[in-house]
């Protein structure tokens, strides 16, 4: 399926999302939101936020103050119900993995701040099963140094408890929290092109969203289980992940 255009918004289903349906979500599941003031309300923005579980894409849409976009796996738009349940969220579809998948993704994020819009990215890369915090990638700081846009971090508590791995529906028992920090400039750090420029971007974020989260350092990369001999023997060296 192919991605909506990014010089768009995701349509009927979306403006509905924002009106009604994170009003409602915001009722329902009453977050505690800290640090909303702290956004800006204009311009590029990326959200850069830790990942405990699969409400995490609901919950920093419904407690942030602008409209988000993040990408989804495409595969979750195959059905009617289901393409409008994301659609209404914010979410582009996208095919997921790494190699030219995560630059098609990238370039696909890019174009979304290019149009002034914001998008949530996870920089751990897939969801924490143990509740650590692990070591970022480095996409999020490209695409920040790359198009300027301040990256606002994230930290999201409790989410792993209202819908753990497995569950089909978040429970109404608990609450969640969602903590927007400062606004980072990571322009500092140098170009877009350099490797220990992304890396020091990198680790700034992940010590903000730290800070925001309170988990504790897992100090390794998430990683897939590889699938191959040879995806892990490229695990094992040392290389960049994006």
């Amino acid at each position: 399926m192919d991605a909506p255009s990014t010089t768009k918004t995701t349509g009927a289903a979306y403006a509905f999302g924002r009106v009604i349906v994170a009003p409602l979500a915001r009722m329902v599941y009453r977050p505690q939101i800290e640090g909303r003031s702290l956004v800006p309300r204009t311009g590029p923005v990326i959200f850069a936020s830790n990942h405990l579980s699969f409400i995490d894409s609901i919950a920093i849409p419904v407690a942030a103050p602008r409209p988000v976009h993040f990408l989804a796996k495409a595969s979750y738009f195959d059905s009617w119900g289901s393409r409008q349940f994301f659609s209404a969220l914010g979410a582009i579809p996208v095919e997921r993995g790494a190699g030219q998948a995560a630059l098609d993704a990238l370039d696909q994020q890019r174009r979304i701040l290019e149009d002034g819009r914001a998008v949530a990215l996870y920089p751990e890369g897939t969801r924490s099963l143990d509740g650590r915090l692990y070591k970022g990638r480095t996409g999020v700081a490209f695409l920040a140094l790359q198009t300027g846009a301040p990256v606002v971090p994230v930290g999201l508590v409790g989410t792993d408890v209202v819908m753990p791995v497995g569950a089909r529906f978040p429970t109404l028992r608990q609450r969640v929290t969602v903590r927007f920090g400062e606004p980072l400039d990571l322009s500092r750090h140098g170009a877009a092109s350099s490797g220990r420029a992304r890396r020091a971007a990198t680790d700034e974020i992940m010590a903000a969203i730290h800070a925001l989260s309170g988990q504790e350092l897992a100090g390794i990369y998430n990683e897939v289980p590889a699938a191959t001999p040879i995806e892990r023997i490229r695990q094992v060296l040392p290389h960049e992940r994006l």
